[in-house]
C-alpha cells in the first residue's frame, strides 16, 4: 500500500435518518431527554393467530415531497427503499452535496448500504405465486422491490451515483457493516465519498421471527415499560423501524470543499463467531472491539463511551456485557438506545452511529431507560441510567451483533 493511500483519513460530513423518535436530531434529542420510548401496541396485529407479541416502534411520520417521490421515481421502491432514499437525501443535503450533480456522478461517490431484506409486500407477491400458482400481483418492478440489495441500488439510481456499490444484508449489522465497508473503500482509495448506512421497514414477518424464538417482549399492555436492555426483568426485544445514513468522505477532499466535519471514523472491526447462528459468543465479540481499536491505533482507555447493541434478550445482553468488560473493564459507560426505538434491525447500526456522534458532540449520553435492576449475570459496567451522563470525551464506540454471529465495532473521534 502506498504511503499516500495509507495516510487517508475518513470523516463524517453529513448525517440523517428516520426513526420512531422523529427525523430531525433536535426532536430526537428532546425525546431521548424525555426518557420515554416510542413503543406502542399494534392493533392491526391482534388478529394474527398464535403471535404472542403485538408491540413495535414504527417510524415517525416524515415529509416526502411529491415532486421528487412520485409514481415514476418510486416504482422500483418498497417502503424500505423509500426510507433509505429519504435518509440518504437528508444526509446528502446536510453534507452540502445534494445539488452537486457533477460530483455525485463523477464515479468517485459510491454507496455502501443494507437492509435485512427487501419489501415485505413484494416478497409476499412472489410467495403467492408459489402457493396458488398464479402471477397475479407481480410486475416488472416486483423483484427490484424485493431483492436484498434494493436499498443501495435505489439510492444509487435516485441520486445518480456511479461509484462502487456495496450491499450489506446481514440482519442487525447491515447498517454498521454498510458504514464499515464505506470506510474501507475510502481508506484504500477506491472512493472519495460514500453514502453509507442501513434501513428496515416494519413487518409482521420480522416480528414473527423473534416471536417464534421466544425473544420478543410480550408486555402488550405496558408498551412504555419495554424493552429493558441489561435488566433483570427483561422479557425480550421490540422490533422498530427506520433508516440511517452517514456521508463518509476523505478528509482532505472534505477540507478542500469547505465541508463541515462532524467526526472522524477512526476505526472499524468486524468478524464472525463461527460457532452458532443465534447464540452469541462473548470471546469473538471482544475480538471485534479489539480489531476496531487496532484499526484506530487506540488503547481501550481512549474510549469514553460505548453505545451497546443491547437488544434486551437474555443471551445477547449477557454475552455483550461480558465482552465489553473483557475489553474495557468495569469503568466504561454504556447504554442501549434500543430502549427508546426498539430494534430497527438493518437500520440499527446506522441510527446508533448517528446518535453516538451527536451525543459526543453534545457532551451528553442518553441512559438506557427501563433499566431498573441490572441482571446480576451481566458483567459489571458503568451502565448509564437516570437522566443520562454529562461527559466530554474524545472517542466513542458503537457496537452491533447479528444472527450468524456477525460482530461489528465502529470508533468515532471528536473533531474540532
Amino acid at each position: 500500500m502506498s504511503r499516500e493511500i495509507a495516510a487517508r483519513r475518513v470523516v463524517v460530513t453529513g448525517m440523517g435518518g428516520i426513526c420512531p423518535l422523529g427525523w430531525q436530531w433536535d426532536e430526537i434529542e428532546a425525546r431521548l431527554r424525555s426518557l420515554k420510548n416510542a413503543v406502542r401496541t399494534m392493533e392491526a396485529w391482534q388478529d394474527i393467530k398464535k403471535l404472542n407479541t403485538t408491540l413495535a416502534a414504527p417510524a415517525a411520520d416524515f415529509p416526502l415531497p411529491p415532486e421528487r417521490y412520485n409514481r415514476k421515481t418510486t416504482r422500483s421502491m418498497g417502503r424500505v427503499a423509500i426510507l433509505a432514499c429519504r435518509a440518504a437525501e437528508f444526509a446528502l443535503a446536510d453534507a452540502g452535496l445534494l445539488e452537486d450533480r457533477a460530483l455525485l456522478s463523477s464515479g468517485r461517490v459510491g454507496v455502501s448500504y443494507g437492509s435485512s431484506s427487501g419489501a415485505l409486500n413484494a416478497t409476499a407477491d412472489f410467495a403467492r405465486l408459489v402457493d396458488i400458482r398464479e402471477v397475479e400481483g407481480l410486475n416488472a418492478s416486483s423483484y427490484i422491490r424485493m431483492m436484498s440489495h434494493t436499498t443501495p441500488v435505489n439510492i444509487a439510481v435516485f441520486f445518480g451515483l456511479t461509484g462502487r456499490v456495496h450491499t450489506t444484508s446481514s440482519a442487525c449489522t447491515s447498517g454498521s457493516q454498510g458504514i464499515g465497508y464505506a470506510y474501507e473503500a475510502i481508506l484504500h482509495g477506491h472512493a472519495d465519498i460514500m453514502v453509507s448506512g442501513g434501513a428496515d421497514e416494519l413487518s409482521e414477518a420480522a416480528v414473527a421471527v423473534f416471536d417464534t424464538l421466544f425473544a420478543a417482549s410480550t408486555r402488550n399492555d405496558a408498551p412504555h415499560s419495554t424493552p429493558r436492555p441489561y435488566d433483570r426483568d427483561r422479557d425480550g426485544l421490540v422490533i422498530g423501524e427506520g433508516a440511517g445514513a452517514l456521508i463518509l468522505e476523505e478528509y482532505e477532499h472534505a477540507r478542500a470543499r469547505g465541508a463541515k466535519i462532524y467526526a472522524e471514523l477512526a476505526g472499524y472491526g468486524t468478524n464472525c463467531d463461527g460457532t452458532h447462528v443465534t447464540q452469541p459468543c462473548a470471546g469473538t465479540m471482544a475480538i471485534a472491539m479489539r480489531l476496531a481499536l487496532a484499526s484506530a491505533d487506540l488503547p481501550p482507555e481512549a474510549i469514553g463511551y460505548v453505545n451497546g447493541h443491547g437488544t434486551a434478550t437474555e443471551l445477547g445482553d449477557i454475552a455483550e456485557s461480558k465482552a465489553t468488560h473483557e475489553v474495557f473493564g468495569a469503568r466504561i459507560p454504556i447504554s442501549s438506545l434500543k430502549s427508546y426505538i426498539g430494534h430497527t434491525l438493518g437500520a440499527a447500526g446506522a441510527l446508533e452511529a448517528w446518535f453516538s456522534i451527536a451525543m459526543m458532540r453534545a457532551n451528553w449520553f442518553a441512559p438506557t431507560i427501563n433499566l431498573d435492576n441490572v441482571d446480576p449475570r451481566c458483567a459489571e459496567l458503568a451502565y448509564i441510567t437516570d437522566k443520562g451522563l454529562d461527559l466530554e470525551c474524545e472517542h466513542v464506540m458503537s457496537n452491533n451483533f447479528a444472527f450468524g454471529g456477525i460482530n461489528t465495532s465502529l470508533i468515532f473521534r471528536r473533531t474540532p
